[in-house]
């Protein structure tokens, strides 16, 4: 039975690019996808392009096919990324140039273009899209003159339409995690786009690989000190049977694990409800999978299931939200936890005493409760150090930049041992995101593929 083989290569902007081309190198496989986008990423990327029109777009890709074109052009290996961002058309120049070089010729690159639809959003409302937020309701009206980005999450079917089209790289936006993953299975093995089965496989099959290390022991919660090789990970690999059957490893001589526990653990990883894990594609039932260790470093996966697709997509747009200002101050034993509560309540009483309203006061304290919340213990008085972390949501950028000057005068007037002063750095915007749903055949509708060759 035919298999192609899949590597992952990337779980988010800025990850490391090694183990992807350990992968090219020794994994034998046909497609190298990434997974470079992510709500907060979207945001990063708005702002690069506000400083530079040509600028959207994730800056690793350059060093990432400076790695691994020669491979493309050596081994006949298609890459697939998501890295376009909010301008995939200038990733696509970008990778041209890159190309050019290295004096690679006869390259076709593909870019997706469609899921940008900012400009789109009066369109929208006037065909009788309400894009009220899905979770809580509210009216667009709030948000709408403030957007920064709009993008709605496309699924696999433009970039499988690239690889019909010769293309040896696909560059697309706003994609889901999957959709890079599941683009070849529905090429190479020519499943229809009802085959909800098969499509469902392909899309958790790319669920098991989007985020990089973490099926190859990565972020695991089990025995972790047990894995060997976290200072040179594997990225998994995973082929895939005609019938949609997996079965997920990595290279031999990266370090990492590849089990039934490791597995499971990305397995669980966003998904909501497993019986209805929607995508573009089709919407996965999780709940009657098997996964079975087969070998060392080896996870066969079968039992996926598949639902028809949704009739709408989810857009994801971001907006502005004021301005964040932040000090971090820390304080020793003993009385650790004790002295940063008082400077917290200092801070509050100055400022309501002075009126400063703002929109949001946040207050952590950092080795205590910034990670667990609720759930920290009892045990404050024992700790050996504590930081204070406090922000403010401010409207504009000099209410949040006056914030920090309330703590220096606190190093000598306030409780004792205040050290390690992090405050100086500038404002930063910050981004709201705001979700709606979009009958699909408005967006798809307008979907492109376009090739360029070097």
């Amino acid at each position: 039975m035919k298999t192609v083989r899949i590597g992952a290569a990337q779980g988010f902007y800025g990850d490391t690019i090694e183990p992807a081309i350990a992968t090219a190198k020794k994994g034998n496989v046909q497609y190298i996808c990434f997974d470079a986008l992510a709500e907060l990423t979207m945001a990063i990327l708005v702002k690069d392009k506000k400083k530079n029109e040509n600028a959207g777009y994730t800056k690793d890709i350059s060093m990432q096919m400076k790695a691994l074109l020669p491979y493309v052009k050596e081994k006949g290996i298609k890459l697939l990324t998501n890295a376009g961002g909010i301008n995939p058309v200038g990733a696509q120049q970008e990778v041209l140039k890159v190309a050019r070089d290295l004096g690679i010729k006869n390259l076709k690159v593909a870019v997706v273009t469609g899921d940008n639809v900012l400009d789109r959003v009066e369109e929208f409302q006037e065909k009788g899209v309400a894009l009220t937020h899905l979770e809580t309701g509210e009216t667009i009206e709030k948000v709408k003159s403030k957007l920064e980005f709009a993008n709605a999450y496309i699924g696999a079917q433009p970039i499988v339409e690239a690889l019909r089209l010769g293309a040896d790289i696909v560059i697309t936006g706003r994609t889901t995690d999957t959709a890079q993953f599941l683009a070849p299975l529905i090429y190479e093995f020519n499943w229809s786009e009802d085959d909800w089965d098969r499509l469902a496989s392909g899309v958790f099959m790319g669920h098991l690989l989007e985020c990089s290390a973490q099926s190859t022991g990565g972020n695991f919660s089990g025995k972790w000190w047990e894995i060997e090789g976290f200072d040179q990970i594997g990225y998994p690999i995973a082929e895939v049977s005609e019938d949609g059957e997996f079965v997920v490893s990595k290279v031999e001589d990266r370090g990492g694990l590849v089990t039934v526990d490791t597995v499971k653990e990305q397995m669980l990883y966003e998904i909501h409800d497993p019986s209805a894990y929607i995508t573009p594609d089709v919407v996965v039932d999780l709940t009657n999978v098997k996964l079975e260790n087969i070998g060392p470093n080896e996870v066969k996966v079968t039992g996926t299931k598949g639902k028809p697709k949704p009739n709408t997509l989810k857009a994801v747009m971001g907006y502005e939200n004021g301005y964040v200002g932040q000090v971090i101050v820390g304080f020793t034993w003993p009385d650790a936890m004790l002295k940063a509560k008082k400077v917290d309540e200092i801070i509050r009483t100055q400022m309501e005493r002075m009126q400063w309203n703002y929109d949001e006061v946040r207050t952590d304290f950092l080795g205590y409760n910034s990670l667990h919340g609720p759930l920290a213990h009892d045990h404050a008085d024992e700790l050996n150090e504590v930081f204070l972390r406090m922000a403010v949501r401010a409207k504009t950028k000099p209410e949040a930049a006056r914030f920090s000057r309330l703590f220096p005068p606190l190093a000598l007037n306030g409780p004792p041992t205040m050290s390690g002063f992090t405050g100086n750095a500038a404002p930063r915007a910050l981004i709201g995101m705001w979700s709606a749903l979009i009958p699909r055949e408005m967006v798809e509708e307008h979907l492109k593929v376009e090739i360029e060759e070097v």
